[in-house]
């Protein structure tokens, strides 16, 4: 690394605690800021306020060139680069709500007293990076420059760590060499490749890499879909497309569709600006978002059919974060399967390995928690599996013959065989798979 630089970063979500986290462990010192004095006392002790797997280590590790505090601006007075990394939540458009990085670039620009480069690694729509340069240098209090360069993630909940460590592309988006000069030097210690371009080239690429992991994800559930129609098994289909190099084998995985923060907002997200600003309509975008809202309910819809009515009926639901590996339920088909349930008179236990806190929060005492699958599963009338939890796939599937009333099982991960279910003496639906 050719230099240590103080680097304040703002918001302490998935993408902002692993960026400061992850450039400590390069050797930079951090301040991390937010708004919440509780999450900064829980991070002040080394502990992650967040579930993700490597984290709360590397916290612990580089905690003497890591700093947590509320008070933006004694962080952001002599900072040499400042991360913006707040949430941008989904609108009732589908557009983005860009109020929090307005809130920052407001205190970016009353607090700093010397020359800085000003980072956005929020996810925003293309030419937010040239509103919050405009806005900072219309309100700067002190006479000083600064440049503002986009730098998207491109992290996976669960993965997070690893995925900054060891990204397979750094991309920056900048206007000027200066910017450009300071971010490769702050990410010298990586080993990975650069790709510099324009502000809203990087802008763009963020939203069109995720885009397409939705879409690639849609298109196969809806081949999946077919296969159930036809009598084709979609393991074997995926298996024989995953030979091509065009197409490879990552993301065609069936299931129930996609959840978490970044696909179900950032589909969203472009369809609506490329709407609403141009009149151009993405097809393909708003196919992907209409394919992934069916098929997030597509296993209720089909036990429905099967039990006539849920009304005093036992449900098991094994698994409620939106994958394994993280502790987040935001878009999880757990939630949508889960209230649609309970307005049709089921009776819900839930087991999760790290997901029920933030359960409790949505679903209050409407539904009964537990840790273990046996305890979940005993004496229900069906299970809906929603996540597939290492746990969860290694199960002993005797188990739903030997613990459930009836033995029906609704995967929506296809964690097991069919064969192997059917062997079982188990009623076993899951996705592509008749």
């Amino acid at each position: 690394m050719n230099k240590q630089y103080k680097i304040v970063v703002a918001g302490t979500g998935y993408v902002g605690l692993v960026t400061g986290v992850c450039l400590a462990e390069l050797g930079h010192f951090v301040t991390c800021v937010d708004i919440s004095v509780e999450k900064i006392e829980l991070m002040k002790k080394g502990v992650s306020p967040i579930y993700e797997p490597g984290l709360q280590e590397l916290m612990v590790k580089n905690k003497s060139r890591l700093n947590f505090t509320t008070d933006y601006r004694s962080a952001y007075k002599d900072a040499d680069v400042i991360f913006i990394a707040v949430g941008t939540p989904e609108q009732e458009d589908g557009s983005a709500n860009l109020n929090y990085v307005r809130i920052v670039s407001k205190e970016i620009a009353d607090s700093i007293n010397n020359d800085c480069v000003i980072v956005v690694k929020s996810t925003v729509p293309i030419g937010t990076n040239d509103e919050v340069e405009k806005f900072i240098k219309d309100n700067l209090t002190a006479d000083v420059n600064v440049s503002i360069a986009s730098n998207p993630e491109f992290l996976s909940q669960g993965s997070a760590v690893k995925d900054t460590l060891h990204a397979k592309r750094i991309v920056i988006g900048v206007e000027n060499k200066q910017a450009e000069k300071v971010l490769r030097d702050v990410y010298s210690g990586f080993d990975q490749p650069f790709v510099i371009t324009n502000r809203r080239s990087a802008e763009m690429i963020k939203y069109a890499s995720n885009d397409y992991l939705a879409l690639k994800i849609s298109y196969i559930n809806e081949i999946a879909n077919i296969c159930e129609l036809v009598g084709a098994n979609i393991e074997e289909v995926t298996r024989g497309m995953s030979y091509d190099p065009r197409i490879g084998k990552e993301f065609l995985k069936s299931g129930i569709g996609y959840g978490g923060a970044c696909f179900p907002k950032d589909t969203k997200a472009l369809y609506n600006q490329a709407s609403s600003e141009f009149g151009y309509e993405l097809q393909t975008v708003k196919a992907s978002i209409d394919v992934n809202a069916r098929q997030k309910t597509k296993l209720f819809f089909e036990a429905k059919k099967h039990f006539g009515s849920f009304d005093g009926i036992n449900v098991a639901i094994l698994g409620l974060t939106f994958k394994p590996a993280t502790d987040d339920l935001r878009e999880a088909p757990s939630v949508d399967n889960i209230n649609m349930l309970l307005k049709n008179g089921a009776k819900i236990k839930a087991y999760d390995p790290v997901g029920n806190d933030n359960a409790k929060k949505i679903f209050g005492d409407t539904i009964t928690y537990k840790n273990d699958i046996e305890l979940t599963i005993k004496d229900a009338d069906v299970v809906f599996i929603m996540t597939e939890w290492q746990e969860i796939r290694e199960f002993d599937i005797n188990k739903y013959k030997e613990l459930m009333k009836t033995p029906v099982v609704y995967d929506g991960r296809n964690c097991y065989e069919v064969a192997k279910m059917k062997a079982a003496g188990i009623d076993y639906i899951s996705i592509g798979r008749r």
